[in-house]
């Protein structure tokens, strides 16, 4: 299922439309479930990501560990979604999920990828700003995923997706700190030196630190959690929960129950 907010997308004062960050991703549609490909860091990003949302989710929610499906019966907004990396495994998780992202060609992507592997997901080209002017009612779980970095402003895109959880939900959010060693490691590292990514995916001043994060959610009336750090260990080649939040980290953020 898919639905294209068009009056959105064609308003460029909307605070999660960056028309440059777009096309930037739209470009690169058409290989985001190409391990190998341009998306090569999330798919390793991905398992550490994922096993840290369930986590939160079945402390916060109390939920039953170790079960299939815990997630079941909670809805799920993941928003800048590109091609369904986190949103797959959300609905193989049990939980009812809206995916919404910018850029068309990334929402295509997702949906014929989606019908391949048999999954229901509700995935729909727009933004935070039109679910919200749509009334769509709110989530228990709102996944705020390397999004905010990419935004046109993202205090008024924290505050929005803020809006989006309900009463006793939470949000989880993961971008990339601006200090001068993610500048190092996360953008001339990254993309220039060892080129895991295309040159030009993240420009270091849009980068947000983890208190401009929690500033913009208290002010939304969330709840925040310190920052959790997530460190690339070279001699395992994988990722992993970490003290240091320079580059990498995660925040959860709670809306008291009503």
């Amino acid at each position: 299922m898919a639905e294209t907010l068009e009056a959105d997308l064609k308003s460029p004062s909307t605070p999660s439309i960056d028309a440059a960050e777009v096309k930037k991703f739209s470009d690169m549609a058409a290989e985001w479930w190409d391990p190998k490909g341009k998306f090569k860091p999330l798919h390793r990003f991905n398992p550490v990501r994922l096993g840290f949302i369930r986590d939160k989710a079945e402390t916060h929610f109390e939920l039953e560990a170790g079960l299939k499906t815990p997630l079941e019966g909670l809805r799920v907004l993941d928003i800048g979604c590109g091609g369904g990396l986190v949103a797959e495994p959300m609905a193989r998780l049990g939980a009812s999920v809206t995916a919404v992202d910018a850029s068309e060609a990334n929402i295509k992507t997702a949906m014929t990828h989606a019908k391949e592997t048999g999954l229901e997901i509700d995935y729909r080209a727009g933004t935070a700003e039109g679910l919200l002017a749509a009334g769509e009612p709110p989530f228990d779980i709102v996944l705020n995923l390397e999004v905010v970095e990419h935004v046109a402003d993202p205090q008024a895109f924290l505050k929005d997706t803020a809006s989006l959880v309900a009463p006793g939900g939470m949000m989880v959010v993961a971008t990339i700190n601006r200090t001068m060693k993610a500048f190092a490691f996360a953008i001339v590292g990254a993309e220039y030196v060892l080129r895991w990514l295309p040159r030009g995916t993240h420009e270091f001043e849009k980068l947000v630190t983890p208190q401009e994060v929690s500033t913009a959610l208290k002010a939304a009336g969330l709840n925040t959690e310190p920052p959790q750090g997530v460190s690339f260990n070279p001699v395992a080649n994988e990722w992993r929960l970490s003290g240091d939040t320079k580059i990498n980290y995660l925040t959860v953020a709670a809306r008291p129950g009503a």
